[in-house]
């Protein structure tokens, strides 16, 4: 306002996602104003001044005025200087931070700092540089490092102001090159303590040593050299939230591309979607217009969201159209802007209103998809061009738009599955009553479902018979799309609630006693580690809060990123008595106290490894194996937990690693997986690891206000798995029981003996069994020890024997108690819905070319009661399902498998061990049900073809041999 001049503020993430104590007395600003001889028709803007007399006010008065003020206000300020000073630091923003933690870690304070020869210059108006205080400083130095994030704006400026300063030497300048040409700070990426320090310690060098610097700078050095052995570990990538419209809305047809932009869509480039490149806001679709010229593709689909349709990307399909290329722009239609936190869209739009308006630009034809087309029926704006569809009709819709000639678009009206999330937390919408379940005993394990949903609320469950797939009803959107998924193991449940998940009040149980709280009078710091969506943000501010509500500083720095759904998060929580011990939010390298892990593959990832010491950090961690999202197209994909969780206890103190099931546990205990972290919180509290109390996190809950209950019944949980971690784990349910890999091969054996007696009779058990003897006589014959052909047949001939077919999977739907568990876990009128194919109805879907399923209500169960009573009629000519191709092939692969154990008992030697355990295990690859099940068995044709060339070419005598 003094100088009349426009102030523009860089902001970073740890500025903007960044919380501290503030003390309104100790910081408040005073504002002084200069001595500054004004121009005498002022400095303000007069329209309609012409715009050179503006500009010479500018150049000529303005920066002027804007100096003066920055001096009188002392914006830039020297906040360490000594008598002999030698070696000048110049910083701004929230390097400033960055270099007092960095000369803190090299065992010097600000004393030490001066005592050496060191001056500080704290920049606040980094343009222009105002030259008293530069001159000021720079006198008597022998050498400048100038400490900035990013571009080197203070290092030009300074260079030009103090290279014709009449002296008899000029200091050195470095910042992001040193003396001799050389990187010293990067321009790239963020810039951190450890960074500077390293930097600063090699500058230093010339003036001044010692052991504290030499210490930790072999410490930055050899724990970087760590952490890069064990951060191939992997890490979380971001992705679409459960039930999100990008996970549908992204894909394209088989042989088309798409292009990315802004918005959370954008991730679709890392999910194997033919989805490249991406550009500005409003640039969507700009880049093909350049491109198609020059390349044979003749059409291209972009994705567009809504938020960014409003802001400028109208502009860009306008562009289009009058470029004329052969385009379709898709536009999510989410009403929420939801990358961003789900703020209204600009303007509040209608999916009716853009269509009209795409329409008045010239935009043909103009489809929306929906996944509910019932709600456009009477909407009056809709023009008469454009058609509606539903969802599940995508494909077929974007085929047909492909065709088309010009700029068309595809309108995918679905809510923000995370806005929605937010709206029946908040009883702003109504909550569907349906819930989603798979029966484990009927999954075979394809991850169908997962490929065709692409959520990650289809989880792995580890059972005695393989890997199978749960819904994580905690997570779950229930956007429904995993029906999709050919399988008859979903059963959808109407009107049904959860049971209370522990009938014992915890208010019941036994006093407990308060723990000790860490001392404070140096910064105690918390990293928080864990899933984005999962809570990770409200733990730290949980704990940033009770410690503020006991008169604690505190510093809270949220590294979210692109957390959406399973992205990773961390949370920095630094707590102290006085606030001038706080340089930073950041936790510096080595000095977590207490590492939070909600989550494996963060808690191990690099970044948070970095922070940890061995004698220093303790480690809290939920060993719960969340898999990564890769996991959706790699349905095999080996959870590294062990090696995760080996790494943590390396890098902290060998007595503080600490480690349980927390989501496990959460969910048993309080019905809520979302309440891990909590229970996490509860246990740390206990074991004395949180600087804060019972009662001030308690009395934080009350004010953050949502799901108090819910978080005190965590905490408190979670404190009683540290006093009698046994009692817990019984009313929890006790642990899972223990896998086929911890059995003998016996107990595997007579476990499958056992199944195929029920799916069949003893006879057929007995067949088994004779098949399995007999490769178990002759490898230990071949190999004497060896029982790895032995396990893999035991294995892969009970998967081809026990094949689901109608009266197995009926049987595994009325038999196996999954109903009875249902009902044992929730209440209300429940009403289960089955989702099947039916064998003797043909035709397929028109959507997905599948056969078509349909969904059957109670009333179906005596059917499917009398069918698994039948299955003694399996394989007889009485059998009406053994005719149909499926059944067929069954069969034949039972028969082939059989034909191939002969062949090893007659031709097995110790050369054919390898590839006789690969041939064995081939039936492992064939899962799922009808088509699924057929392109399993087409994908594992060439490799056996392949195998068995191998297996002759081994039995061929070598060139010579007589």
């Amino acid at each position: 306002r003094f100088s009349g001049c426009w102030v523009g503020m860089k902001v970073i993430p740890e500025t903007a996602d960044a919380s501290q104590t503030i003390d309104f007395d100790h910081d408040r600003f005073e504002i002084v104003e200069p001595d500054f001889d004004l121009p005498p028709e002022g400095l303000s803007i007069r329209w309609p001044d012409p715009p050179l007399e503006q500009e010479a006010r500018l150049h000529r008065h303005k920066l002027r005025a804007a100096g003066a003020f920055a001096r009188a206000n002392r914006l830039n300020r020297i906040v360490i200087d000594g008598p002999a000073a030698r070696f000048g630091i110049i910083t701004t923003g929230k390097s400033h931070g960055d270099t007092l933690q960095a000369l803190e870690d090299l065992g010097i304070k600000k004393r030490r700092a001066s005592e050496i020869g060191i001056r500080l210059l704290k920049v606040g108006m980094s343009w222009p540089l105002e030259v008293e205080v530069v001159h000021q400083f720079a006198d008597g130095l022998e050498e400048i490092f100038i400490v900035e994030e990013k571009r080197g704006v203070i290092e030009s400026q300074l260079k030009e102001q103090l290279f014709d300063r009449r002296n008899e030497s000029q200091p050195v300048i470095v910042g992001k090159y040193d003396d001799l040409g050389e990187w010293l700070l990067p321009s790239a990426g963020e810039l951190t303590a450890a960074m500077v320090a390293t930097a600063l310690g090699r500058r230093l060098a010339r003036y001044y040593t010692s052991p504290e610097i030499d210490e930790r700078l072999r410490f930055l050095a050899q724990k970087s050299d760590a952490v890069t052995a064990v951060s191939g570990n992997g890490a979380r990538r971001p992705h679409f939230c459960s039930g999100c419209p990008h996970n549908t809305s992204t894909r394209v047809p088989e042989g088309s591309h798409a292009f990315a932009g802004i918005g959370c869509h954008f991730m679709a480039v890392w999910m194997g979607r033919n989805t490249e490149t991406y550009t500005q806001m409003g640039g969507e679709g700009a880049t093909w217009i350049g491109h198609a010229p020059f390349t044979d593709t003749d059409h291209v689909f972009q994705n567009l969201g809504d938020g960014t349709y409003t802001h400028s990307g109208s502009l860009a399909i306008r562009a289009a159209v009058a470029a004329g290329v052969n385009i379709t722009y898709k536009i999510l239609y989410n009403d929420a802007v939801a990358m961003t936190g789900g703020q209204p869209v600009e303007g509040v739009f209608s999916a009716g209103q853009i269509a009209q308006q795409l329409v008045g630009e010239g935009v043909q034809p103009v489809v929306i998809v929906s996944d509910d087309p019932s709600k456009f029926a009477d909407d009056p704006e809709l023009p008469r061009s454009v058609s509606v569809r539903h969802r599940r009709q995508l494909d077929k819709v974007q085929l047909d738009l492909r065709k088309r000639r010009g700029v068309s678009a595809l309108i995918y009206d679905q809510s923000c599955a995370a806005e929605l999330r937010r709206k029946r937390k908040r009883g702003l919408i109504e909550t569907p009553s349906q819930r989603v379940f798979v029966n484990e005993f009927v999954c075979d394990g394809c991850g169908d479902c997962n490929f065709v949903s692409n959520c990650l609320s289809v989880v792995p469950i580890e059972t005695v018979f393989g890997r199978r797939r749960a819904i994580n009803q905690s997570s779950c959107n229930r956007d429904f799309s995993c029906l999709e998924g050919f399988c008859p193991s979903f059963v959808t449940l109407d009107q049904g609630e959860p049971k209370p998940p522990v009938p014992v009040d915890p208010e019941s149980l036994p006093d407990l006693p308060d723990p000790a709280k860490p001392d404070i009078t140096s910064p105690y710091n918390v990293l928080v580690a864990g899933v984005g969506g999962t809570g990770v943000v409200t733990t730290s501010g949980l704990i940033g809060l009770a410690a503020h509500l006991e008169g604690s500083v505190v510093m809270e720095l949220d590294q979210t990123g692109l957390a959406q759904k399973f992205g990773a998060v961390l949370s920095h929580i630094r707590v102290v008595e006085k606030i001038e011990d706080l340089h930073g939010a950041r936790i510096p390298a080595g000095q977590v106290d207490l590492l939070l892990g909600g989550d494996l593959l963060v808690a191990a990832g690099r970044e948070s490894l970095l922070t940890l010491s061995n004698d220093r950090s303790a480690v809290l961690v939920n060993s719960h194996e969340e898999m990564p999202p890769s996991f959706i197209n790699e349905r095999d994909l080996e959870f590294p937990g062990q090696a995760l969780l080996s790494a943590l206890g390396r890098a902290c103190r060998p007595d503080s690693f600490f480690a349980l099931d927390a989501s496990r546990l959460a969910i048993a205990l309080t019905g809520d997986g979302l309440l891990a972290n909590v229970f996490l919180l509860g246990a740390a509290l206990q074991r004395g690891l949180l600087p804060v109390s019972a009662a001030s996190l308690e009395c934080a809950f009350e004010l953050f206000g949502s799901n108090v209950e819910g978080n005190k019944r965590a905490l408190v949980w979670g404190r009683y798995s540290v006093l009698d971690p046994d009692e817990v784990e019984r009313l929890a349910g006790g642990v899972a029981p223990s896998l086929e890999e911890t059995d003998s091969l016996d107990d595997s054996i007579s476990r499958r003996m056992s199944y195929l007696s029920q799916y069949q009779d003893s006879a057929y058990a007995d067949r088994y069994r004779q098949q399995v003897d007999r490769i178990r006589s002759v490898e230990s014959r071949v190999v004497p020890g060896s029982t790895d052909l032995t396990e893999a047949v035991a294995r892969n001939y009970f998967k081809l024997l026990a094949y689901k077919d109608e009266y197995e999977v009926a049987r595994l739907h009325t038999e196996t108690g999954f109903l009875e568990k249902l009902q044992a876990d929730y209440q209300g009128r429940l009403k289960p819905r089955f989702h099947f194919s039916l064998p003797w109805i043909t035709g397929t879907d028109p959507n997905s070319g599948r056969p078509r399923k349909f969904a059957f209500g109670r009333w179906v169960l005596p059917v499917l009661r009398m069918l698994a009573r039948l299955r003694f009629l399996r394989g007889t000519k009485f059998d009406p399902f053994s005719y149909t191709k499926e059944r067929r092939l069954e069969r034949q692969l039972i028969a082939g498998y059989e034909v191939l154990l002969s062949r090893m008992c007659e031709q097995l030697d110790e050369s054919h061990m390898a590839v006789a355990i690969e041939l064995a295990s081939l039936p492992d690859q064939i899962r799922g049900f009808g088509p699924v099940k057929e392109a399993a068995i087409e994908n594992t044709r060439e490799r056996r073809e392949t195998l068995l060339d191998a297996w002759s070419e081994l039995r061929k005598p070598s060139a010579g041999r007589v």
